[in-house]
């Protein structure tokens, strides 16, 4: 069990301390309207911890508090973990990113594309080109979430079994079986949504590897970077400090406990979901960040090269179009306005569109349970947020984050 505090003051940083108490009474107003269960902040700037901070209860129904070393569950964090997997198979040689996904996944080879009808009467035609890897990691592949409940093809997931999990005694390969028999929402490369691509990603990272998805992160990820407690079970000790899953009451928006939902990580997962599966803590994913920041490289152990990390994190949309532009007008774990999409990370690439006090060439993302972080190379800052309240839509939690580190910076 790592230990995690602040190592730096932060007006030896750039950073206010008093401005950076206005986190501490946002996120503790939410907590006492019952809105939030608990919550956890820590920011990091020149690879020092400057401030950590808590509230509220890791556990409301126990009374157990938020503490350093609780444990979330950081679903689409992972996204970003299986993407720097992926391109370290690419740094190897096992695939380029223009390949075609079919040579490794042959249920991908001859793919359909919905054009018009229903979920229950869809008209389709041949896909224009392939899938390849860099649409994966880019989320331009066609394919969908059924949580979306926007489209005749989410609809089709849905029927499929594949809403907010994946269905029971199907592993990784049965899935992407099952998406490859439904059609593309749209025809590879012509846009951008916020789909399964990365589990289909997971899956090309098993096949390429010769290795399980839980064993690959373990031995070629977390144990080089000394990620202790991310995995995709939560077991032992750990147990007695895993945060509980709440959801908003309908009406109220007062935070609700949901075992149903957050039991899975519990158990033995049937699909290694590299698009959701991961439990982890603070100082684990702030090592992770750490990783990105330094370009590929944390305490001589180096997992990619620098110039693999800046293509990760360049905006891949055509022409440098943002998600409003290039992006269906559906959920995703950061806005739309101003922020373009690399090889697994958003990337603003425009703050006055976006109306941010962030930087330009930010990278980021965040997590069903309304977890977040991001990475700011220009002000060499990180910043990370845990909380446990499915989904992240319910409140704009994450921008006014952004809105308080930065109006803390000096």
């Amino acid at each position: 069990m790592a230990n995690f505090e602040v190592t730096a003051d932060p007006g030896e940083h750039g950073l206010d301390a008093r401005r950076l108490g206005r986190i501490d009474q946002r996120f503790n107003q939410y907590v006492a309207d019952g809105l939030l269960p608990g919550w956890l902040a820590a920011i990091s700037r020149h690879g020092k911890v400057c401030y950590l901070a808590s509230g509220g209860q890791r556990d409301m129904e126990a009374g157990l508090p938020v503490e350093s070393d609780t444990v979330w569950r950081i679903f689409s964090m992972t996204k970003p973990i299986t993407s720097v997997a992926a391109m370290m198979l690419f740094e190897e040689g096992a695939f380029d990113l223009t390949d075609p996904i079919e040579r490794w996944l042959p249920e991908f080879a001859d793919m359909r594309v919905f054009t018009k009808g229903s979920a229950l009467r869809p008209v389709t035609e041949p896909a224009r080109e392939p899938i390849r890897v860099w649409h994966l990691l880019s989320h331009t592949a066609g394919l969908t979430y059924g949580f979306h409940h926007a489209h005749p093809v989410d609809a089709m997931h849905r029927a499929a079994g594949f809403e907010w999990s994946t269905p029971p005694g199907k592993d990784l390969a049965a899935c992407c079986a099952a998406w490859a028999e439904l059609p593309l929402l749209f025809q590879p490369g012509a846009e951008w949504t916020y789909s399964v691509a990365t589990d289909v990603l997971g899956r090309l990272v098993e096949v390429a590897s010769g290795m399980p998805l839980d064993r690959f992160f373990a031995e070629r990820i977390f144990a080089p970077l000394g990620m202790t407690e991310t995995g995709f079970q939560v077991t032992g000790e750990a147990l007695d400090r895993l945060a509980a899953l709440y959801v908003p009451r309908p009406g109220s928006r007062k935070a609700v406990r949901n075992d149903k939902l957050g039991e899975a990580i519990t158990l033995t997962p049937d699909c290694l979901q590299g698009g959701a599966g991961l439990a982890s803590t603070v100082a684990d994913y702030h090592r992770f960040t750490q990783f990105l920041l330094r370009r590929g490289e944390l305490d001589g152990v180096r997992l990619l090269a620098p110039r693999t990390v800046e293509l990760m994190t360049s905006n891949h949309l055509p022409n440098d179009a943002d998600l409003e532009q290039f992006g269906r007008p559906l959920f995703a774990e950061m806005p739309f306005d101003g922020f373009g999409f690399g090889l697994g990370f958003s990337v603003l690439r425009d703050p006055v569109k976006a109306k941010t006090l962030a930087s330009k060439g930010e990278f980021a993302w965040g997590g069903a349970a309304s977890t977040a972080f991001w990475v700011d190379p220009t002000e060499d800052l990180t910043v990370l947020f845990f909380t446990q309240l499915l989904p992240s839509s319910t409140h704009p939690l994450r921008q006014q984050l952004r809105q308080d580190v930065y109006q803390a910076l000096c």
